[in-house]
């Protein structure tokens, strides 16, 4: 009966005349089955779509959640290099130190972080978890170097306290503002011929009249005319040790005086034999010259 033939009659209303359909019963049947798939399919894309559209949030959240534990890291591992070059510098200051109370065999071994950067090691990592467990690896070792660093300042600082007289009459501060020109150590001459020479100090370069002070308390063994060196001012600080201060424009301190640590000596200028106006700046270890950098503290 279902697969029979059919006669359809359609009237329009408001006419007369009609409109008849014949079909079989099968096509009605292939007609409902084709608008139930269709329908079907509708609502199996229109789901397919949603739960795209949710995977499509999901991930644009959860590439803004990386992007910012992105930068967290960056910032975290910037603030870590930070850290590490603040330590170093505390480490060489210490060194500095030691060297000038003659402590340097007393330094402990300590195995500090690596010196290359952090945020060029660990940043770039595609897994995150990685770089958290290296941070805290990091920051456990940089603890642990904090740590030992700690236990050395205290004994350098007992040793300083100990040694108060002493570090008074070491050299630590500049002479005069101004810039190095020409360093300690060998040099071309600055009057021509291409000669080498050993500087016995370091130029300082600076406008005639600058103020040049005492790098440390001690007597003035000499204050005059000094050939080559111009006006120039010797301090005996005790120990051996001595600094000259050259090719002033004049002096203000006399012979046997007492001077101390940033006390005026005398001006800059260019008295003697130099090429401009500068001071020459040497510092005598047992009649030895040394390098000033090796006592003053930047």
């Amino acid at each position: 009966m279902l697969f029979g033939k059919y006669h359809i009659v359609i009237f329009r209303e408001g006419s007369s005349g009609s409109r008849n359909m014949r079909m079989r019963g099968w096509f009605c049947v292939l007609v409902v089955l084709v608008f139930t798939a269709v329908l079907a399919c509708n609502v199996w894309l229109w789901r397919e779509w949603l739960q795209n559209r949710h995977l499509r949030s999901e991930l644009e959240a959860g590439n803004r959640q990386l992007e910012e534990q992105r930068r967290r890291l960056s910032g975290i591992s910037g603030r870590i290099d930070e850290i590490s070059e603040d330590l170093e510098r505390v480490r060489n200051f210490d060194a500095k130190l030691r060297i000038m109370m003659n402590m340097e065999k007393d330094v402990p071994e300590t195995s500090g972080p690596a010196a290359t950067s952090f945020a060029r090691t660990y940043v770039p990592m595609h897994r995150q978890e990685l770089a958290v467990r290296k941070i805290q690896e990091f920051l456990s070792s940089l603890q642990e170097s904090a740590r030992l660093e700690e236990v050395v300042q205290q004994d350098l600082l007992r040793a300083l306290r100990e040694h108060k007289d002493t570090l008074a009459s070491l050299p630590t501060i500049w002479p005069t503002n101004g810039f190095i020109s020409s360093s300690f150590g060998s040099r071309s001459s600055p009057f021509g011929g291409g000669r080498v020479q050993f500087h016995k100090g370091m130029d300082i370069s600076a406008r005639s009249g600058t103020p040049v002070v005492a790098t440390a308390e001690g007597t003035v063994q000499q204050a005059g005319r000094d050939g080559a060196y111009g006006n120039s001012v010797e301090v005996n600080h005790g120990s051996g040790l001595v600094t000259k201060y050259a090719h002033m424009q004049r002096f203000v301190v006399e012979q046997g005086q007492w001077v101390r640590r940033g006390q005026v000596v005398g001006y800059v200028g260019m008295t003697g034999r130099a090429t401009g106006p500068h001071l020459h700046y040497e510092v005598r270890l047992n009649g030895v010259p040394v390098n000033p950098m090796r006592y003053i503290l930047d």
